[in-house]
């Protein structure tokens, strides 16, 4: 039997394996914008949220290719988690072999490296705020290639594309979704 958990039930996974604070924050920053646009496309905030939130719970435990997110997703079923949140976690990985064809897959994929990029942009702002950060300014440390060294730039591209959208518009609403929840995400900065 399979069954979608309410956010304390995937908070509690999520702990259960993640303690650092970094990988915590990706998590909850994936989520609020994943959540988000949810809302904006009118599907299932809770259910998307719970997949966003999940997505990386494995992580910090096995972080090399060959078990994250299989291992992740070997325990999500041994749980009762549902298939589509499994197909959703491993489509979020190139090289899991899952495509993205459902929109919530789009989503995932166009949000977990924006909302890592987006982050790390906030944090070397002399504000070291996402409040007053700005889409031209993510632009413009997506074309320095010392800036997020592991982040591909393709990727941030192509999730934009996957959405259908212009990449300073879903940087846009990254950004946005991101402020709603500056404080959680420790990204208040000194505004």
């Amino acid at each position: 039997m399979s069954f979608v958990p309410n956010r304390d039930e995937a908070w509690i996974l999520l702990t259960e394996y993640t303690k650092g604070e970094s990988l915590l924050k990706h998590a909850m920053a994936v989520e609020a914008a994943v959540r988000r646009y949810a809302r904006k496309f009118g599907e299932d905030e809770e259910s998307w949220g719970l997949v966003a939130l999940l997505h990386d719970f494995d992580y910090e435990k096995w972080p090399n290719l060959e078990d994250h997110p299989f291992r992740g997703s070997e325990i999500l079923r041994e749980r009762g988690y549902p298939d589509w949140v499994i197909r959703a976690i491993l489509s979020h990985a190139d090289y899991s072999g899952v495509p993205r064809d459902g929109l919530l897959e789009k989503v995932l994929f166009a949000c977990d490296e924006m909302a890592g990029f987006i982050t790390a942009a906030s944090l070397v702002r002399p504000s070291r705020s996402v409040l007053d950060l700005e889409p031209k300014s993510v632009v413009k440390r997506m074309k320095d290639k010392a800036f997020a060294r592991g982040v591909k730039r393709e990727d941030l591209s192509a999730g934009a594309e996957l959405l259908n959208l212009p990449l300073e518009e879903h940087i846009g609403n990254v950004i946005g979704f991101m402020r709603e929840r500056a404080d959680t995400l420790g990204l208040r900065g000194s505004l």
